[in-house]
């Protein structure tokens, strides 16, 4: 289980942590897609931010204080939980696996963090 908990973190830090910059930088996609799903591109900082601190937090969870990732883990449980519902409200569906795999990668985190 202890393999399964760092894959399984470090691809939800590093998954979450790419999009992130791409919040920030904008990319394209990001400006599109946040438009489509009624998003300000105002709030695209903001957002980048919140994403790059939960994937900081889930690596400095990895590295010695579990109840960091725990609480990063569980952000950004919200936060794409927030994601989904977004674009369920938008009526925006082809891209939803997108939002929905970042849920679930952070799920996984979370349950591994919990059980160990």
């Amino acid at each position: 289980m202890n393999t399964a908990y760092i894959v399984v973190t470090l691809a939800t830090a590093a998954i979450t942590a790419g999009i992130a910059v791409a919040d920030l930088i904008p990319a394209g996609f990001v400006l599109a897609n946040s438009a489509e799903v009624g998003v300000p591109r105002s709030w695209l900082p903001a957002l980048g931010a919140v994403k790059l601190a939960g994937a900081a937090g889930l690596v400095v969870g990895l590295v010695g204080l579990p109840a960091l990732g725990i609480a990063a883990a569980s952000g950004l449980v919200l936060f794409f939980v927030g994601a989904v519902v977004t674009h369920l409200r938008a009526h925006v569906l082809y891209n939803i696996a997108f939002p929905g795999a970042y849920l679930c990668m952070s799920v996984g985190s979370l349950a591994l963090l919990v059980l160990r």
